[in-house]
């Protein structure tokens, strides 16, 4: 269900774009308008409207509407998109006074995610999301639904007015569309113990939207995740299993963040947010090339922590190094800042100042100083020699032989091992942990490292 009738051939827009004080930051624009063109719009103009005291009525003056309206007669806008939340009360007054429809921000990011969701999950999130959206547009904004029923013939009834019924009917649907989202919740966060249990390392991406981040989940791997120029490119949460020297880890990609990301949203993608949340690593992906980088860490920091994923540990990843003239890959490792802070980095850190590499999703450069930063961040290790298998060990001999860990097999048929086997083999230190507790495991203790070696490292 869209909250909006779109049209095929695309809208044109008239953007209002609300500020107090001086003017509008350029990025807070150029942000506005990718956001109208993501949905589809075609941005004929953007009026700036100074509000130091938001109108209850209209949120902003008459003079600024008066203005709104002529731009709009003369542009042949049908779509007015204000970069701002409005009340129900706004909205039904500014599009009685401009004549065409109005959409606030978070009616916007509402329509682009309609677009953008492809699983049932994603589809029922964007429902869900729009139907509580519309709630607040029943009370007080349709007054054309107000209309009493029962008392004359064919409309005879319980006495309902059709805005209740409307009402009741949509909130009946809400907490149908909870239901499905939280069997599909449970469904999900079995899968996850799934993974925990499996003991695989979770990484996921985050960043601001635009950054990035499914061009490196598919250069990481091998996958064909949508990527796109656009905002919001990936809604729906994709994972994957990549394979590192050392093991493999269970890497997934999430959905951009934005400034001010309604609450709402936050709320109703919880699944997609919560393959953040459980991470045991964020990547936290950065365009480089954009000169307001460090004001987008910054907001994503907060998104994170608004979600509790703040102190889960970051490795910023600084994409799109490929359009910055002379820029090469690198790796800095996590410095400890002075005392004094004057060591603290240029993210304002006075801390630490976080690990970072640069690279270019695009062209590969610099991934493989991503994959090394992941094998050390992540303590994947690696034990390798030989072990003797006794006849009865079949089982282990198969799954040594699954994750690609045997090198080179004799047998080893002596009288103290009878029809046994002797196996080179080099393997994750997770993974030989693994088969070590299970049946015949006790040929791989000698692998292992020491208690106290393990601990030192």
């Amino acid at each position: 269900m869209e909250l909006f009738e779109r049209s095929r051939k695309g809208e044109i827009a008239l953007l209002i774009q609300p500020h107090a004080g001086g003017p509008p930051e350029p990025d807070v624009l150029e942000e506005f308008a990718d956001l109208a063109r993501s949905a589809g719009a075609t941005v004929a103009a953007m009026l700036h409207a100074r509000i130091d005291k938001p109108n209850a009525a209209t949120l902003i003056g008459s003079g600024k509407l008066d203005e709104a309206k002529t731009a709009a007669d003369a542009m042949g806008a049908d779509l007015v998109l204000v970069n701002h939340p409005l009340s129900p009360v706004q909205e039904r007054n500014l599009e009685k006074a401009l004549g065409r429809r109005v959409v606030d921000r978070t009616g916007l990011i509402l329509d682009i995610f309609a677009q953008r969701a492809r699983s049932h999950e994603g589809k029922l999130q964007v429902e869900l999301a729009q139907l509580r959206h519309m709630a607040t547009r029943l009370v007080r904004g349709w007054t054309h639904l107000e209309r009493q029923r029962g008392g004359s013939i064919g409309l005879r009834g319980p006495g309902e007015t059709q805005l209740e019924t409307d009402r009741r009917l949509l909130q009946k649907r809400v907490e149908q569309l909870q239901r499905r989202l939280d069997k599909v919740e449970v469904q999900h966060a079995q899968m996850r113990r799934a993974r925990v249990r499996s003991e695989l390392p979770r990484v996921a991406l985050v960043g601001y939207t635009n950054a990035g981040k499914s061009t490196l989940f598919n250069a990481l791997t091998g996958a064909e995740a949508y990527a796109a120029d656009q905002l919001f490119a990936t809604l729906d949460p994709t994972v994957r299993r990549i394979a590192l020297p050392g093991g493999s880890v269970v890497l997934a990609d999430t959905v951009g963040f934005v400034r001010d990301l309604p609450h709402e949203l936050v709320a109703a993608f919880r699944s997609t947010l919560s393959e953040a949340r459980e991470a045991d690593l964020l990547l936290h992906v950065i365009d480089a090339a954009n000169p307001l980088r460090d004001e987008r860490i910054g907001q994503v920091d907060a998104v994170l922590a608004e979600i509790d994923a703040g102190d889960i540990p970051q490795l910023l990843v600084y994409n799109k190094i490929d359009r910055i003239d002379g820029a090469a890959p690198r790796h800095d490792p996590a410095v400890r800042a002075a005392e004094d802070g004057s060591a603290a980095d240029d993210h304002g850190l006075e801390e630490v100042a976080r690990e970072r590499v640069w690279l270019s999703a695009r062209t590969g450069e610099g991934l493989d100083l991503l994959r090394a930063a992941l094998i050390a961040r992540l303590g994947l290790r690696r034990v390798m020699g030989a072990i003797r298998l006794p006849a009865r060990a079949g089982g282990l001999r198969a799954k040594l032989y699954a994750l690609e860990a045997v090198r080179a097999e004799r047998h080893d048929d002596t009288p103290d091992n009878p029809g046994g086997w002797r196996l080179e083999v080099d393997l994750a230190l997770s993974d030989a942990e693994k088969l070590a507790a299970g049946p015949d495991g006790h040929a791989l203790e000698s692998l292992l490292p020491a208690a106290d070696e393990d601990d030192a490292v």
